[in-house]
């Protein structure tokens, strides 16, 4: 896989894991007021776009496993750390929401 390629690979990865961190914010947000009827709805949503995300990066992975060459460049691994720090905020919006859930 060239350059071109794995760059939007990249692109692919940031707008699914932005369209996921998004919607995680304003999950918390929601939290925060005190409505948690979205919850659901909104998790659902962002972990669709996290799989799309993941499922990108897995392809690239299994690629590269195989023995495929990879001309890894910025915009690739700048995709890499959105999926990764997404996750994170997910995993982190969900132990708020059940702290504001005990409130």
């Amino acid at each position: 896989m060239n350059r071109e390629q794995l760059a939007m690979v990249g692109f692919e990865i940031v707008a699914y894991s932005g369209d996921a961190r998004s919607t995680l914010l304003e999950l918390l947000k929601q939290v925060r007021n005190g409505n948690f009827d979205n919850v659901d709805t909104l998790l659902a949503d962002a972990d669709e776009n996290l799989n799309l995300a993941h499922k990108a990066q897995t392809e690239i992975l299994a690629q590269e496993a195989q023995g495929q060459s990879m001309d890894m460049g910025f915009i690739f691994i700048h995709g890499q750390d959105h999926l990764m720090t997404t996750i994170l905020l997910r995993d982190l919006i969900m132990d708020m929401v059940e702290l504001y859930k005990r409130k």
